[in-house]
C-alpha cells in the first residue's frame, strides 16, 4: 500500500508527534527523516498519506498528526518486526510533560482502552536549604533541587524559632547534607540526631519531611482514554464493573503502587484481574513496562482494559510505546 519512501516519511512523522505534541510540518518531517527530498516533495508524500486515511490536519495549521489508522499502520506492519533493531529518534523534546502525555494517549488510540503513565520522579536531592520565619511558630521552608527546581512549603512548628536560629541552621544543613538524597539523610539522622543540637534536628526533620512530601506529589500518573470503557461490553452491561475501574481512576494511588511494582522488572508485565491483589478487579488487566532516560527506570507506562483484552497486542503496543518514550527523553543533542 505504501512505498519504502512513504513508510519511512509516517514513521518519522509519528515519533516526532510523540515526543512533541504538534503538528508535523513538511521541513521539519525533511529534517526529521534524513531524506534528500524537497519540501514541495513531502508535501506530496503528506497528501497521499492524508488520502489514505494515516494522516490528518488538525486545524488550519501545515502541519499533520497521525491518524488512530496512522498509529495502528505503524505499530503493526512497520515496528513489529523490527522492535529490537530501534534506534533512538531525532528529538529532543524541551517539555518532557509532552512526551508523557502523548505516551498515555498514543496508548489509549492503539489499545481502544485506558493509556497510563507515571511521570519521571524527580531527584530527592537538594542543593540549597532556608527557614524564613513568617510569623510565630510559623516557617517557609525553601528547597532547591540541583537542576533548579524550587519547594516552597508552609510548616506550623511546636518552637517559635528567632530568624537568626534559622538562619544558623541552615547555614548547618547546607554545610553538612546538601548533596545527599533525602533517603540518605534520613539514614544518617537516625544516627546523629542525639549529637545534634535540638533545633537543628528538628529542623532537619522537618526538611526531610518536606521534601518526601514534595516527591509524592511529584509521582504523578497520566490517564488518557477512560471513557473508551464506555464501549467495551465487559462493562457497559455492569454499572457496578465500571464503577469500580472510574474509582481507580481517581484514587490513582493504587494504580501508583501498581506502576511501583512494574517498574522492578524489566520488559512487559501482565497483571490479570483477580489473580492477586496488585490488581483487585477481576474484571480488568493491566499491560505494563517501565521506560527509561539514558539507562536508568524512572517510571513506568501501560494499557489497563478488560481481561478479556488480546495480549499480544497490547504486549506490542505497551513494548513499543516504552522504547519510544525511552528514546525521546533519553536523546541529547
Amino acid at each position: 500500500m505504501l512505498d519504502d519512501r512513504a513508510k519511512l516519511l509516517l514513521k518519522a512523522l509519528v515519533e516526532r508527534y510523540i515526543a512533541e505534541g504538534q503538528p508535523v510540518g513538511s521541513r521539519t518531517l525533511s529534517r526529521a527523516s534524513g531524506l534528500e527530498l524537497s519540501p514541495a516533495t513531502i508535501r506530496n508524500v503528506m497528501a497521499d498519506l492524508e488520502e489514505l486515511g494515516l494522516i490528518a490536519s488538525p486545524h488550519t495549521s501545515a502541519g499533520r498528526i497521525p491518524t488512530a489508522r496512522g498509529y495502528r499502520l505503524f505499530v503493526d506492519t512497520m515496528l513489529t518486526a523490527q522492535r529490537e533493531q530501534m534506534q533512538a529518534p531525532s528529538l529532543r523534546p524541551d517539555q518532557p510533560q509532552k512526551v508523557i502525555a502523548n505516551a498515555a494517549q498514543l496508548l489509549s488510540n492503539l489499545s481502544q482502552f485506558v493509556g497510563v503513565v507515571m511521570a519521571p520522579r524527580r531527584t530527592s536531592v537538594f542543593r540549597h536549604i532556608e527557614f524564613l520565619r513568617l510569623s510565630e511558630k510559623r516557617l517557609l521552608v525553601i528547597m532547591v533541587s540541583p537542576d533548579g527546581d524550587v519547594q516552597n512549603r508552609v510548616v506550623f512548628t511546636a518552637t517559635d524559632y528567632t530568624q537568626s536560629q534559622l538562619i544558623e541552621a541552615s547555614n548547618f544543613l547546607n554545610t553538612h547534607y546538601a548533596g545527599l538524597a533525602i533517603e540518605d539523610v534520613r539514614e544518617r539522622l537516625k544516627g546523629e540526631v542525639e549529637k545534634l543540637r535540638a533545633e537543628i534536628a528538628t529542623l532537619m526533620q522537618t526538611a526531610v519531611q518536606v521534601s518526601s512530601e514534595a516527591l509524592r506529589e511529584q509521582d504523578e500518573v497520566v490517564i488518557s482514554g477512560e471513557r473508551n470503557l464506555l464501549a467495551v461490553s465487559d462493562f457497559s452491561s455492569d454499572m457496578s464493573h465500571l464503577r469500580r475501574a472510574f474509582e481507580l481512576f481517581e484514587q490513582k494511588a493504587q494504580l501508583m503502587r501498581l506502576l511501583d511494582i512494574s517498574s522492578q522488572a524489566a520488559g512487559v508485565r501482565i497483571f490479570i484481574g483477580g489473580e492477586s491483589q496488585v490488581v483487585p478487579f477481576e474484571e480488568l488487566s493491566v499491560v505494563s513496562a517501565p521506560y527509561e532516560v539514558d539507562g536508568q527506570v524512572v517510571g513506568t507506562l501501560g494499557v489497563i482494559g478488560p481481561t478479556r483484552m488480546p495480549y499480544d497486542r497490547m504486549i506490542q503496543i505497551v513494548d513499543i510505546t516504552a522504547k519510544l518514550v525511552s528514546n525521546a527523553l533519553s536523546h541529547k543533542q
